[in-house]
């Protein structure tokens, strides 16, 4: 069965061990079953996505990191925008505008070519970015959300077209909070466990997210019985989109040995539809207009908070006010 023409950027989410990143992987095997063109990107501190796809640790650890091309990927995303002065001016909230160019799933460019590498899977390949972990020598010299920044930039340059999905392992806990990259998602899967601790991240980014009209629904994970499931639907209500339980298919995953994915339990193959349904579902109320103001608003304080005293200009300046981000853009080809 081929999906139908949507196309959407979706985040998981939740506190470290919940199991989001075996869950983002699952639901990107099953849009690659569907035959859906998919960039995964990795933006978790802890890098497992890679081997979560069925990469070895030499293939994972070969990965290239986001960062470390973030002069390069600065350089063709300002294009010829007139309001950029210099790659080195840009920051991570730094939007499109008239002349800059813009990232689509499925063509190939320099970004993909030096951050983006194909992922066979049973039903298809795939495209995997990642941030690049945290290391001992970052220690005292950065943080983990000056990383992401890479993932951040591409996504505020993304136009995602028809039949098109972009699925973010995000770092874990709230710290997606420190930036305005929760606001970049058409749905935003929180997977939680059915424990205090499991549900206090969803509470933390139901409050965060009220204000800025973010689609979040929580899947359950690890969920053994009706106690446990009573326990969900009490402290998440309505939001509790679905549940999974025991996988004897993700356990063999685990252990590097997976079999083939349609195999996957039939209880958890619907599961992951229902995140299919439930993400199209959300993309139709997608408001490009607002996606473009919520860019804007995180640059504008940004840029104020420490932008502007980093890069020496007024960052404000960049915002194109007549740019409108849609999925009928033009994309400007390299010259």
């Amino acid at each position: 069965m081929r999906l139908p023409l949507v196309n959407m950027k979706i985040a998981f989410v939740g506190k470290g061990g919940s199991g989001k990143t075996t869950l983002s992987s699952l639901f990107i095997r099953h849009l690659a079953a569907n035959e859906a063109p998919v960039v995964a990107v990795d933006a978790d501190i802890n890098q497992h996505l890679g081997a979560a796809l069925g990469l070895d640790e030499e293939q994972a650890g070969a990965l290239p990191a986001m960062g470390a091309h973030l002069p390069l990927i600065k350089e063709y995303l300002r294009g010829s925008n007139p309001r950029i002065a210099s790659a080195e001016t840009m920051i991570k909230t730094t939007p499109p505008g008239t002349g800059s160019r813009l990232l689509k799933v499925r063509e190939d460019n320099p970004v993909y070519e030096a951050c983006a590498r194909p992922v066979p899977l049973d039903d298809g390949v795939i495209r995997l970015m990642a941030t690049g972990p945290f290391t001992e020598s970052d220690l005292g010299v950065a943080c983990y959300h000056s990383k992401v920044g890479a993932v951040e930039l591409c996504l505020n340059h993304l136009v995602d077209g028809p039949d098109e999905y972009v699925v973010v392992d995000m770092t874990a806990g709230s710290d997606s909070f420190a930036s305005g990259m929760f606001t970049r998602f058409d749905m935003t899967f929180l997977v939680a466990e059915p424990t205090r601790k499991g549900v206090s991240v969803y509470r933390q980014y139901k409050e965060y997210a009220r204000d800025f009209g973010i689609s979040l629904k929580v899947v359950g994970n690890k969920v053994q019985g009706e106690d446990d499931l009573d326990f969900l639907r009490e402290e998440v209500g309505d939001d509790l989109l679905v549940t999974v339980g025991h996988s004897d298919w993700v356990r063999a995953m685990e252990k590097g040995r997976p079999p083939r994915f349609e195999l996957l339990e039939a209880a958890n193959r619907l599961a992951l539809q229902a995140l299919q349904d439930a993400a199209e579902d959300s993309y139709e109320r997608r408001d490009w207009a607002r996606y473009t103001r919520q860019m804007v608003h995180f640059h504008l304080k940004n840029a104020e908070s420490w932008g502007n005293a980093k890069t020496g200009v007024d960052l404000a300046a960049q915002v194109d006010p007549a740019f409108v981000l849609g999925e009928h853009t033009p994309v400007p080809q390299p010259s």
